[in-house]
């Protein structure tokens, strides 16, 4: 149900990678109670030298960002979880990744359930049918 894309800055780094993935993955489920077995979770690097705040790059700032964005199904976690997730997100990968920015973003986008899902069913109807067993 969550798609989750993580863009990180520096080299590439597959280990590292994994690492986030996990990490993430872990704080969707316990921060905003989401299914593992149905979390995607994708994973891109960009080059400090290509990654511009306030017209400058993280190379001449000397400092790491990341942009997280998670689709999630709309009313489905309160303000309060949702913010408790942006928080431990940004200390998660701030750890991991050392000194960054605070201009470093996560998003929640909320997508209405009739309009969203995966198996060629929306989330709506999957928990339509789910109520009825």
């Amino acid at each position: 149900m969550p798609v989750i894309n993580l863009k990180i800055s520096g080299e590439q780094n597959a280990v590292l990678a994994k690492e986030l993935a996990l990490t993430i993955s872990n704080l969707t489920k316990e921060v905003l109670n989401k299914k593992s077995e149905v979390t995607v979770v994708t994973v891109s690097f960009v080059a400090n030298d290509l990654w511009f705040i306030n017209s400058e790059s993280l190379t001449e700032l000397k400092t790491n960002s990341f942009h997280l964005t998670i689709k999630i199904s709309d009313s489905t976690n309160l303000k309060e979880d949702k913010a408790k997730y942006i928080e431990a997100v940004h200390h998660a990968l701030q750890l991991r990744l050392g000194d960054m920015h605070p201009v470093s973003y996560t998003a929640i986008e909320e997508m209405k359930a009739d309009a969203y899902g995966y198996d060629g069913l929306t989330i709506e109807y999957k928990w339509i049918n789910n109520r009825k067993k």
